[in-house]
């Protein structure tokens, strides 16, 4: 690992180089959290953003894969459309959401919670045939300390792989499953199972729409196995891929405050929700913005 870690390093300027912005902002103000990736905005309303507003907030977010928010007061019909503002909404395969707003996701831990949403690094919802463009997480309740996010940029996880393991990687198909992941997982929200969840076939490296760079696109979440080699090579890959994608050097992590947003980009960014403050309460909504079919 520590042999990995500096070899990491050396690759620092290329890494960095992936977050530099090609102009500067007019109307927001932006501040990295880190070299690789994360940055907090300023200078804006979410409840009404103005057109340019939003131009430099989605330029931003494929910059540095995903931004942060404070002290922002939505509705949740402000939070949905500040959402569509980006194009159509997701509706989530599994979880609950608020009554008649099925496209409002209730995200929420407790002292009766089995489990918190995201404990695991993952890109939501990767098995379905087009995963979301990316996830607006808008905190309003939030324990003093703990429950914290990390983000990890997979276009730096990608850069920092070796050009041969990238030649190899390049054509390569794996199948992301939801079975395992939503089958009884919000039975105690009296959420009912569905007869299947989403199962889906993607390039173990995809191209980002937009920015047009690479990132690696498997997540230990939702991603079962790489079609067309043996089980066994499978595993192994998938096993270092999932190590490699969380190195600490691609990551940043945000504490949250209450009435923070979260505005990630699904097509090249994992994350992983910290549930460290149990028996304190955790409650918001996640808008999800559709997708197209990773290339």
């Amino acid at each position: 690992m520590l042999a990995n870690s500096l070899e990491l390093r050396k690759k620092g300027p290329r890494i960095r180089h992936l977050v530099e912005a090609a102009e500067p902002y007019r109307t927001i103000t932006v501040e990295p959290l880190t070299p690789v990736i994360g940055a907090e905005i300023s200078g804006v309303d979410l409840a009404a953003p103005t057109p340019l507003q939003l131009e430099e907030i989605e330029r931003a977010l494929v910059t540095h894969c995903v931004v942060f928010f404070r002290d922002q007061h939505m509705t949740p019909a402000q939070h949905l459309n500040f959402g569509r503002h980006f194009g159509p909404l997701h509706l989530h395969p599994a979880a609950p959401h608020e009554p008649g707003m099925p496209e409002l996701m209730i995200i929420t831990a407790d002292k009766d919670s089995p489990r918190a949403n995201g404990e695991g690094w993952h890109s939501d919802v990767s098995c379905d045939d087009e995963p979301p463009l990316g996830s607006i997480l808008y905190i309003k309740e939030c324990p003093a300390q703990g429950g914290d996010t990390l983000f990890a940029n997979m276009f730096a996880a990608y850069e920092a792989l070796s050009d041969r393991m990238k030649t190899y990687l390049d054509g390569l198909v794996a199948v992301h499953d939801g079975e395992l992941n939503y089958r009884g997982t919000y039975a105690n929200f009296g959420v009912q199972d569905k007869p299947a969840y989403p199962r889906a076939a993607h390039p173990v490296i995809r191209t980002h729409p937009v920015s047009g760079k690479k990132a690696l696109f498997v997540n230990r979440g939702f991603t079962r196995g790489i079609q067309g080699i043996p089980v066994d090579e499978s595993d192994a890959i998938l096993a270092y891929l999932f190590e490699h994608a969380a190195n600490p050097l691609f990551q940043c992590r945000f504490r949250w405050q209450p009435n923070s947003v979260a505005f990630w980009d699904n097509r090249s960014a994992q994350h992983r929700a910290m549930w460290d403050y149990w028996p304190q309460r955790r409650y918001g909504n996640r808008v999800t913005v559709k997708g197209d079919r990773p290339r």
